[in-house]
């Protein structure tokens, strides 16, 4: 061969290896994914039996165990020796007890307000009593990450914070904190749990007025977080949460978050007007006024299961290192005799999730392990919060710093089809017909690491599928509603494998036999090859 052909070769050879940097072989038994298996347990998952696996009813715990003896049936591992499949999560729900006060001190006179004019708690509230100087924290958000802290050099042992709702730029699209979209630093638990790390007492939670010139009433708003009749579905959030804050936390009124600044010569919105600053505010003490206040909640206890099961790696460097393959086996329960069965949503996620249990557990029968370990994940109560989800990242079952990555999947059975009419399930998204994504499925999370997202591409070279890189900075927020949005936020790799939202989503309409099983199979087998090369890789992918 000529010096000049051999350097051309060689920098093509290079090009190739730049392109794709993952060791690439076929994955063994992929051809056991099959279309009739995937029909087969969208069958059982979406039958009268389930009656549509609501959290916390009879035919979430026949699906839940469903999925464990099939796990047992492939011979996979329990994630500790002699435990279950069946992974128990806790879940609360609470309810408003008499007792709760409120009530504001100065030098020279005191008041009581109102429950439901002035203030009511919030659900996730502690039980307790409270007394303390105020403070004004602003957003009350610590994001280190984002170089942003609303407690920096602020003295708050003590004291009762006063936090404004979301978070700073809220309608700036180059936001750092995920640019129009709320992000999880401005979920309102997460900072009532940071005031607490730094010794607030109580926190007192108001909107942010500058950026929201009409907001509901308090007897308005208590009407919705403490509905008089019961909910069909309860709001449940993990224990692991609501467990953590041991201190009482109330929404108050504009007018009397105005009454407790007015010290300070300043107006509640002109203080939220100072919040917006890059990095966080500096607490602002709010003088000659003290803060009492009791709170009375009521906590109900839920016990459901998310289920896991594993294939251990065979190479003894990397079998400590998990790769997480996962689906929600939870849907919508039943009103009366109309049941949502939720075959796309997401029996299909389950069934594909169990032939990937199936290939693996064959390949190792047959000496081709893969090298670091597989956790299979059917995750509950995603329709809930992503609950499942939420529960094991806060209490994961192998540490999140050897989690490789996660891949999710959830509604992979049909075509995208987004209708002209308006209809807030879909708001954010494009109209478009069902025939224009017949080939095609969203990948979203690509964002976050360059590596799966060129991991995904690569592995579908033997499918052809129409992948589609679209959605994750989209208003329809769909990239926070499923499964692997937690794992993003603590840091861990995912992506969301999704053929998109259509007229039957969250609808009795959602059949088993409206899926396309051929589609489904090369989505399965996609999914398959990826996660293959992501455990046989010597490297880890990375986030961006």
């Amino acid at each position: 061969m000529e010096k000049n052909a051999r350097v051309v070769v060689l920098l093509l050879l290079f090009g190739l290896l730049a392109v794709d940097p993952l060791a690439r072989e076929s994955a063994p038994e992929r051809d056991s994914i099959q279309a009739a298996d995937l029909k087969r347990d969208v069958l059982v998952l979406a039958s009268d039996e389930m009656n549509g696996r609501l959290v916390g009813t009879p035919g979430n715990r026949r699906a839940a165990e469903f999925i464990a003896s099939r796990f047992e049936e492939l011979g996979l591992r329990t994630v500790e020796p002699d435990s279950s499949y069946l992974s128990p999560i806790e879940l609360v729900q609470t309810a408003l007890l008499p007792d709760t006060v409120l009530t504001l001190r100065w030098p020279d006179t005191e008041e009581t307000v109102e429950l439901g004019d002035d203030f009511y708690p919030e659900r996730f509230s502690a039980t307790g009593r409270a007394q303390g100087p105020a403070v004004f924290t602003g957003f009350g958000i610590s994001a280190p990450s984002l170089a942003h802290d609303d407690y920096a050099d602020g003295d708050i042992d003590g004291k009762v914070v006063l936090t404004l709702d979301h978070e700073p730029e809220e309608f700036n699209a180059g936001s750092p904190f995920d640019g129009t979209r709320s992000s999880e630093h401005g979920r309102a638990l997460r900072k009532a749990l940071e005031a607490q790390r730094r010794g607030a007492v109580a926190v007192l939670f108001v909107a942010d007025v500058h950026n929201h010139s009409s907001v509901p009433t308090i007897r308005a708003a208590m009407g919705t977080t403490w509905p008089k009749t019961p909910r069909r579905v309860p709001r449940y959030r993990p224990a692991v949460w609501l467990d953590q804050l041991q201190i009482p936390a109330v929404r108050i009124s504009p007018e009397l978050a105005d009454r407790i600044v007015r010290n300070t010569g300043e107006t509640l919105k002109t203080l939220a007007e100072r919040a917006e600053v890059p990095g966080g505010i500096t607490p602002v003490d709010l003088p000659d006024v003290e803060v009492a206040l009791s709170t009375s909640v009521e906590v109900q206890r839920l016990t459901e299961y998310n289920v896991l099961g594993l294939v251990r790696g065979n190479d003894p460097d990397l079998r400590n290192e998990w790769l997480i393959l996962c689906a929600h086996l939870d849907h919508e329960g039943a009103i009366g005799a109309r049941v949502f069965k939720g075959a796309d949503d997401n029996a299909s996620g389950v069934a594909g999730l169990l032939e990937l249990a199936e290939a693996y557990a064959l390949a190792t029968r047959a000496g081709e392990p893969p090298r670091r370990s597989i956790l299979f994940a059917a995750w509950n109560a995603e329709e809930r919060g992503l609950l499942g989800a939420w529960s094991y990242v806060e209490k994961p079952a192998n540490p999140l710093d050897r989690t490789v990555a996660v891949i999710n999947m959830d509604m992979i059975g049909r075509n995208e089809e987004v209708p002209a009419h308006d209809d807030r399930r879909f708001r954010g998204l494009e109209p478009q017909f069902a025939a224009s994504n017949q080939n095609a499925v969203n990948i979203l999370g690509y964002s976050y690491s360059t590596d799966l997202r060129r991991a995904s591409e690569t592995a579908n070279t033997e499918f052809g599928l129409e992948l589609r890189f679209r959605y994750d900075d989209n208003s329809s927020n769909l990239l926070r509603r499923s499964d692997h949005w937690p794992f993003l936020f603590k840091g861990v790799p995912a992506i969301f494998v999704h053929t998109g939202l259509h007229p039957d989503y969250h609808t009795e309409r959602d059949l088993p036999e409206k899926l396309n099983y051929d589609k489904m199979t090369r989505i399965v087998r996609l999914v398959y090859q990826l996660s293959w090369d992501l455990a046989q890789a010597d490297s880890r992918p990375a986030l961006n």
